[in-house]
Formats: C-alpha cells, structure tokens, sequence
C-alpha cells in the first residue's frame, strides 16, 4: 500500500475537511448558475442556438485550462503548489460572477464563459478538479480512498442540489419588486461572493511538501499509456453528456413541458439531492463488485432512463425516469475518481486527473451547440436520447479494455483469496 504524502493526521483531517468545504460552496453556486444561466441568456435576447453556443464556450474554456494545469502547473515551481492554484481558481470564479453581474452584452458573455468558471453543468467540470482530487489523494490512504472520493462527490452534489433549490430565488425576489433582470445579477454576484469564501478556505491547506525538483519533473511517466486510454474513452462519455448538461436538460423542460422556474428549481433539487445519496452507495457497491464494474452497472440503465425520458408522452413520466436517472447516472462518478488516482503513480496524479478530466469539458464542448441547434430546429428530444445512446457505448467500451485493470486494493482481495 502506498503511503500518503501527509503524515501527521491531524493534518490529514484538516486538508480534507478544507476541501470538502470549499468544493460545497462552490457546487452551491454552480447548482444555481447551471439553472439560471440559460434564463440570464434569454433575458438578454439569445435564443436557444446562441445559448448553446455559450455553453459550449464555458465548457472549452475549462477544459482548456484544465489541462494547462494540469502540464505546466508542476512546472511553474512554487507557483506550482496546488493551495497556491486553488486561490488563483477562485480568484478567477470572483471575477466570473462580477463580470455576468455587471454587463449584459454577448461579446462580453461569450469570453467570461470562455475565461471564467461559469459552469452550465452543475458538477466538477472545472480547473479546480484535478488540483482537489491530487490535494485528497496525498491525503488519505488506498484503502480509504474511494470512500473519501464517494464523501467529496455526496457533499458536492447535496451543496449543488441545494444550489438548484436556490436558482428559485429570482422568482421570490421578484415577488418584492425586484425585476428579474436586476434578480438575476444579484444571484451572480452571490456567486462572486462564495469564490472570496471558498479562496479563503483554500489559504488553510497546508502546502504541497513535494521538493521542487519532484514537481518539475515530466507531467506523465510510466502510467502515460493507461491514462491516454482512459481519456479517450472519457471522450466519448464527455462528448455524449454535451447533449444533456443541466442547463440545457432545464431549457428542455422550459420549452416542451412549460416548467416554471421555481418548479424547475425544486425538481433539480430533488435529482440532486437522489444522486448525491448515491455516491455512498457507490463505494460501498465498488469493494464487493469492483470500481469498473460499479461504473459500467449503473451507467448503462441510468441511460436507458434517460432514453425513455426523451419520448416520454407525460412531464410526470419524464420527471420520474429523469429521476430514476439521477439515481443511477453518477454512481461512476466516485468510482471513476478513485480508479484514476489508483492506477497511476502518486507524482502524475495531478496530471492524469487534469487529462482525463479535460474531456469533461473539451469533448462535451461541441455537444451543446449541437444540442441548442437541434432544439432550434424543433427536435427537443433528440439531444438526450443521442446522450444516452452515446454512453452506453462508452459503458460497454470501458468494461471492455479495462475489466482486468484492477487498483491496488483490488488486487489485494485478490492477494487473500488465493
């Protein structure tokens, strides 16, 4: 078993903590923005193509910065500690949140989304992902790191469930006289808000006690191969999700179903809050079945449900299978963490979450403008049943190249069974 790279465990405990919160105060601004993101757009005057459009922006421009992080923040030397990053990072979503709060202009709107951290997904598409899983993973050991990981995903989706409950705020604000547009900048800027908190927090980790000439070193080793494939799979997964991000499956219900914002709000909340109690059952379903099998298990039905979700004759019947979708679609998400920072060296973790991270982003980049271009045309439910379509092969795909592939904890039932 490896050793964690922090030895005392009170410091262990605090770095932990420190990350756990900081990563829900972001994901409760990110629940709100993914909500209230396309109705800020339509109030300015873009239709479902531009929106898409933007979103597609906000994707590439993560994904870009992302994987720089990735490759040359080892290189940057003392600049290249990660505490140091995850300040820059949340100096960056400060600046995001004041510029949609302050201008109204789609030049404007469409290099912030391409720059900042406005995230139209509502998960951890974003430059402050890699940096956290390599802060956890030195933090813990293997054995309690897919629990950790499944910790880390539950307390981002509740803050990010709770966050979509928010996006209803606009609607009660305007209920004592504020208008929406004057409603929705204020939510922007309570997003510029949680980034001076969650930079505060960031202060508190300790340091990366890595010596410089360990941190220069190259990116990738000896787990390059590993990890190239696992991107690319990550590709395919990345680009199917581009078709459903949480803005657009709300734009969805918006245009076909007549949702209000603040029923929309209440519903994300509800699937929010159903996967986030998934993740402990993820890790729990992960040591008696296996990492990529509790990936590939519950992905392929969860996509299944969002198939059905698409052709759906009722909005009750697309609501309850886009729950039940909820339920199952990001139980991979702990188990995915986890198997990347297991089947790679400690000195390439940060690396390797930043390159099979960036296709979260760059690859589902295209599927958004993709998405809005269709519902433009009048094909709402093609987006989420190409989605899902798309994952299942990934799923198959997955299982099949990596089924033999097993982390060291893994391996070590296998040690006691023999």
């Amino acid at each position: 078993m490896r050793p964690t790279s922090i030895t005392d465990p009170a410091a262990r405990q605090r770095t932990v903590a420190h990350v756990y919160a900081a990563r829900a105060l972001r994901d409760f601004g990110d629940g709100f923005v993914a909500v209230l993101l396309p109705v800020y757009l339509a109030a300015i005057g873009l239709g479902a193509l531009e929106i898409g459009i933007v979103a597609t922006a906000a994707l590439l421009g993560s994904a870009t910065m992302t994987l720089a992080i990735g490759f040359l923040g080892p290189r940057l030397g003392a600049w290249g500690d990660q505490r140091r990053l995850l300040i820059a990072a949340s100096a960056l979503m400060i600046a995001s949140g004041l510029a949609f709060a302050w201008s109204s202009s789609y030049a404007v709107v469409l290099v912030v989304a391409l720059v900042g951290t406005i995230n139209p997904s509502a998960g951890s598409v974003s430059i402050f992902m890699p940096l956290e899983h390599a802060v956890l993973s030195r933090a813990v050991a293997d054995a309690e790191r897919t629990r950790m990981f499944a910790r880390y995903s539950l307390i981002g989706a509740l803050a990010a469930a709770v966050g979509a409950l928010a996006a209803g705020s606009p609607d009660a604000l305007a209920g004592a006289g504020v208008s929406q547009p004057t409603a929705l900048r204020i939510m922007f800027g309570f997003y510029a808000a949680l980034g001076i908190a969650g930079g505060a927090i960031y202060a508190c980790i300790p340091p990366d006690a890595t010596p410089l000439e360990a941190r220069r070193a190259a990116a990738l080793g000896p787990s390059r191969g590993i990890v190239y494939k696992l991107a690319a799979l990550f590709s395919i997964d990345s680009f199917a999700g581009g078709f459903a991000v949480q803005s657009l499956i709300a734009l969805w219900l918006f245009t076909r179903h007549g949702l209000s914002l603040s029923t929309a709000g209440a519903f994300f909340f509800w699937s929010g809050l159903v996967a986030a109690f998934s993740f402990p059952v993820a890790a729990w379903l992960s040591r008696r079945i296996g990492l990529v099998n509790t990936m590939v298990y519950t992905h392929i039905p969860a996509n299944v449900c969002l198939i059905l979700a698409a052709v759906a004759p009722s909005l009750e019947l697309a609501l309850g299978l886009l729950l039940v979708r909820a339920a199952l679609s990001q139980m991979d998400v702990p188990a995915r963490s986890s198997y990347v920072m297991a089947v790679v060296t400690p000195p390439e973790r940060t690396a390797a979450a930043s390159l099979t991270s960036v296709p979260r982003s760059l690859a589902a980049a295209a599927g958004p403008a993709l998405a809005g271009a269709l519902v433009a045309a009048g094909h709402e439910a093609w987006p989420l049943a190409i989605c899902g379509a798309l994952k299942i092969v990934y799923d198959l795909v997955l299982l099949w190249m990596f089924r033999h592939l097993k982390p060291p904890e893994e391996k070590a039932w296998g040690a006691r069974g023999a």
